[in-house]
């Protein structure tokens, strides 16, 4: 999530404060119906036990400070598979040993499941039929109306700076097409014929 957004208008970048996102508490109650709206929809509401409903949800929301850090927190969720193949050490009699790290430490450990309580942890991070790992909200949404650059532009402006200069695309060295931009590639040349004056009789 972005630190901040667009005011109504789209002509000012309103940033959240550096230690203060949204509140959680009232991001709980508000997130639990919206997943109930959407089972209901889903026609699933009635296989959900009603308890669920009147128990208090916990939804986690703080300020990083820096994407930095969010990037090198995310990147093994987004980026990599929950067990990689090395892991696994062996297989024998329904009992599968892989080696892990616990979070904070170098050191691998060991661990010995049964097949099947194998295959009931790894299900849990494959993402359901539909769902990516990765999705874009807003105006970092492909369909969005204003650029990336233009916010850019804005934060730069309510913090007294001059914007960046747009790049101008470089355009490859020797020969290119004017239209696209695209290096022409050398085939031949086709020298035309030239008749002399004094040839000709």
């Amino acid at each position: 999530m972005a630190g901040g957004g667009l005011s109504k208008d789209r002509s000012e970048w309103l940033p959240s404060s550096s230690g203060f996102y949204v509140p959680v508490k009232a991001l709980s109650p508000i997130f639990r119906a919206k997943f109930k709206e959407q089972m209901d929809k889903a026609g699933l509401l009635g296989q959900i036990d009603p308890k669920v409903w009147k128990t208090g949800w916990v939804v986690n929301s703080q300020a990083v400070g820096n994407g930095a850090a969010s990037l090198k927190y995310l990147a093994p969720y987004v980026f990599k598979v929950a067990i990689s193949n090395s892991r696994i050490i062996n297989v024998v009699n329904r009992i599968v040993t892989f080696k892990y790290r616990k979070h904070g430490s170098n050191r691998y450990r060991s661990m010995a499941l049964d097949v099947l309580e194998f295959i009931r942890r790894f299900l849990q991070h494959v993402l359901p039929s539909g769902f990516m790992k990765v999705r874009h909200f807003g105006f970092m949404s492909s369909s969005a109306s204003i650029s990336v650059n233009t916010i850019r532009s804005l934060i730069l402006k309510q913090n007294g700076m001059p914007p960046e200069p747009e790049e101008k695309p470089k355009l490859p060295v020797g020969p290119h097409c004017p239209d696209c931009g695209a290096k022409l590639v050398f085939l031949k040349s086709i020298i035309p014929l030239r008749w002399s004056l004094c040839d000709s009789g």
